[in-house]
């Protein structure tokens, strides 16, 4: 048997603070526990938000800890093409759909479909799901507004989705001490989510998919807010004929009003605790791991 593979997948678009630190160390001690290795890889398909700075900040901040990982890294934006395929295979297959909808759009239809008593259901982010105004749009018309240029996003019909995979879906949740059970999954609860953006060919849940792939991912580490993401990573994994992953969601490292930790809520980054003299055995032993052997 090939030995386990793990990630540990930031974004770039700020420096990293106690929770990206907190689970960079507890990939770093599964991997350890599984006799595996560990992989980083940066999520940059966001041409905005993501910064050379940020990556290069993410390598010193990760070597700061005592993590060090193998080359080359996998970046995302430099397997745009893979995504694009695939998006495409999707699309031939009718299981996505162009959206032209702005999101002002969508919000104010939403909105009169909540004023006509339609039922509104909600994605496990808490945003409505898509009403569907352009799934049923003629294909020429769909096609000429593409040709010409007009801003779109993909969207995955979630319904002709389902009967291309269809019977109970799982995936497998693991204990680091050595269980697993079986999770019954229900992508539904995503509607119509989106898998292309306006920017970049892509979107999280579509690269994150391809990427644990191409890297022969055998078991994923990430934080319980991604938890619900794994029902359309699994829908995703099917139609694409991609492994499934073991999954292991932990707890987050929250602030002292119980939120979770973000540079946007003013949360201190590992560099601002590195300049007020913090070490890493400190910053380590703090999130309860040992220090550095």
């Amino acid at each position: 048997m090939n030995a386990p593979v793990l990630r540990f997948a930031p974004s770039p678009n700020g420096r990293l603070h106690l929770g990206h630190a907190y689970s960079a160390l507890l990939n770093a001690r599964i991997a350890g526990i599984l006799g595996g290795r560990l992989l980083l890889r940066i999520e940059d398909i966001d041409p905005v938000r993501s910064r050379p700075e940020f990556i290069a900040g993410i390598v010193e901040d990760l070597a700061w800890l005592g993590l060090h990982f193998p080359e080359p890294v996998r970046r995302q934006s430099e397997h745009i093409a893979e995504y694009r395929a695939s998006l495409m295979n999707l699309g031939e297959r009718g299981l996505v759909y162009p959206c032209f909808c702005s999101r002002g759009a969508v919000a104010a239809r939403v909105a009169a479909l909540a004023a006509e008593e339609i039922d509104r259901a909600t994605d496990p982010d808490g945003t409505p799901h898509y009403p569907g105004t352009c799934r049923h749009l003629p294909a020429g018309e769909a096609a000429a507004r593409r040709a010409a240029g007009e801003p779109h996003t993909w969207r995955l019909d979630m319904e002709r989705a389902r009967a291309e995979a269809p019977g109970l879906q799982t995936w497998t949740d693991f204990d680091p001490d050595g269980g697993e059970r079986r999770v019954a999954s229900d992508p539904t609860r995503w509607g119509d989510a989106l898998v292309g953006r306006r920017d970049v060919p892509t979107s999280y849940h579509l690269s994150v998919v391809l990427d644990d792939a191409a890297q022969g991912i055998t078991h994923v580490v990430r934080g319980q807010d991604l938890e619900a993401a794994t029902d359309l990573h699994v829908l995703l994994q099917r139609l694409l004929g991609l492994p499934s992953p073991a999954y292991h969601h932990h707890a987050l490292i929250v602030d002292e009003a119980g939120g979770k930790l973000a540079k946007s809520r003013g949360s201190a980054s590992l560099a601002d605790l590195r300049g007020r003299g913090d070490g890493p055995e400190s910053v380590r032993a703090g999130l309860g791991f040992a220090p550095e052997a």
